[in-house]
């Protein structure tokens, strides 16, 4: 087995299977005991609420445009985008009328007004923070611990690619890692490929590297999929298909950094609302899919389908997800697969109300937790100044920080989250932020000057800044 590589697959089909099917020690104990996807029943509840508003808004576009979910797609139309499929900006379709489902900031408005049971407010108005929803959080000593490589200052690819490198035959750190991370991808060991990462991937193997710890090299079976995606993307009209190429169009279109990309993203977004392979994340998933009824059907179970077939809605900025894959991968086929193995491991649980510790709920609170413990001032004059830390950051939180940072700096901060297997590591560098640019904050009292001073992050070293952060006793 060992010389035909059928030990090393063997094993990486465990790691894999392991990551997508957590035990008790992956969720609380409730959840265990329960079996129910959210144990706690107010943010269960207000999940299922914040999917009948987004079905709601869904429903009304439909009645106003005069569209329905979705349809055979026109000859003409169809014969067009097959033309067009590898330049489908010179698409020619109307989207003056389309706009977002919802965008960050609404699903901020719900998360901000979500109660629990226990808690009585005293002015009987809306919460300033999340103190009141009850989910244990890391502590800075928990997260040391967690992100020891960094905690302890040892030496990482994203600080400085020229430092010397431990080992004397390498003229720098770099070299070294490129040498050390060619024998991780001959070895094809997902394990091995993710403790790489902790210490900062080099831009020429990251493609390959991200791909073993995702498990989502490509295989002939997958050009098959990627290939019967296309088929359907030409063959069904949907309307998330103009909510897609629209958020393409607000986003990355407009973004100097990623605008290049705008044709492969299109192809990309396209055939990720067709897969079906995405609705297995709603087996770990606090959220169930929006549904629709068949024409001409009488309404039962039978008579409805998931829509669309992956089950996402997308958002403003959702298409943000996947522009950094872009920078890693020549092909389409390779780029998608990547991206929604990303999608489908983290992603998804940026935009729903649940008690998972990796949840934009917990990330949220933990944000809170260490501005509140390590930065009493800026907590302080947040209070003042009366503007929630949390509506400053929320948009990093909820989109990865993709947009926000320059694609290399946030490659290196994604290497971070697969090696670490963890995306608590956004409210530690969104916190690092605001306490780097501290003195700029407590000279502004509005709300929108405080988003002046965080709007270029451009200069800013992430992996340094993480370091320096960590590596203090208080941040």
């Amino acid at each position: 087995m060992r010389q035909t590589g059928l030990e090393v697959e063997l094993r990486n089909t465990v790691f894999h299977w392991l990551r997508a099917h957590p035990g008790p020690q992956g969720r609380s104990s409730s959840a265990a005991v329960i079996g129910s996807k959210e144990p706690i029943l107010f943010l269960k509840k207000a999940q299922a609420q914040w999917e009948k508003r987004i079905q709601k808004s869904l429903t009304s576009m439909c009645t106003e445009l005069n569209q329905v979910l979705s349809k055979c797609r026109a000859g003409s139309d169809k014969d067009e985008m097959t033309e067009k499929w590898t330049e489908l900006s010179t698409y020619d379709i109307d989207l003056s009328q389309y706009r977002p489902v919802y965008a960050p900031k609404d699903f901020l408005d719900v998360l901000l007004w979500i109660r629990s049971p226990n808690h009585r407010s005293l002015d009987g108005e809306g919460s300033w923070d999340f103190s009141q929803i009850p989910l244990k959080v890391k502590t800075l000593s928990e997260l040391k611990s967690l992100f020891q490589e960094i905690a302890r200052g040892e030496p990482l690819l994203g600080v400085n690619p020229n430092m010397p490198a431990q080992n004397n035959l390498y003229q720098n750190l770099e070299a070294e890692r490129i040498a050390l991370g060619e024998k991780v991808i001959a070895g094809n060991h997902a394990p091995v490929a993710q403790e790489f990462l902790k210490r900062g991937c080099p831009k020429c193997l990251r493609g390959k590297i991200w791909a073993q710890v995702l498990g989502s090299q490509v295989k002939e079976e997958h050009v098959q999929h990627f290939e019967e995606l296309k088929l359907f993307v030409l063959q069904y009209d949907m309307i998330v298909d103009k909510l897609l190429i629209k958020d393409v169009q607000l986003t990355a279109s407009n973004d100097d950094q990623y605008f290049v990309f705008e044709d492969v993203l299109y192809q990309i977004m396209l055939c990720f609302s067709r897969d079906t392979e995405v609705l297995k994340i709603f087996n770990n998933s606090s959220s169930t899919p929006v549904t629709g009824l068949l024409k001409g059907k009488n309404p039962s179970f039978e008579n409805s389908i998931v829509f669309p077939p992956s089950g996402v809605i997308p958002f403003h900025g959702f298409s943000m997800y996947a522009t950094p894959f872009c920078y890693m991968y020549d092909e389409p086929i390779n780029l998608y697969f990547t991206f929604r193995a990303f999608y489908m491991r983290y992603c998804f649980r940026l935009h729903e109300v649940s008690s998972h510790e990796q949840g934009i709920l917990s990330l949220c609170l933990l944000f809170e937790r260490m501005l509140q413990r390590h930065e009493p001032t800026l907590w302080t004059h947040f209070k003042q100044i009366n503007i929630q830390p949390v509506k400053v950051v929320f948009k990093w939180l909820m989109r990865g920080f993709s947009g926000h940072l320059p694609p290399d700096q946030l490659l290196d901060l994604w290497d971070v989250v697969l090696g670490y297997d963890s995306l608590e590591i956004f409210p530690i560098l969104a916190v690092a932020i605001l306490s780097f640019r501290k003195e700029n904050i407590l000279d502004v009292d509005t709300l929108q000057n405080i988003e002046a001073v965080l709007a270029d992050l451009s200069s800013l070293s992430v992996v340094a800044l993480l370091q320096l952060s960590l590596m203090k006793d208080s941040i």
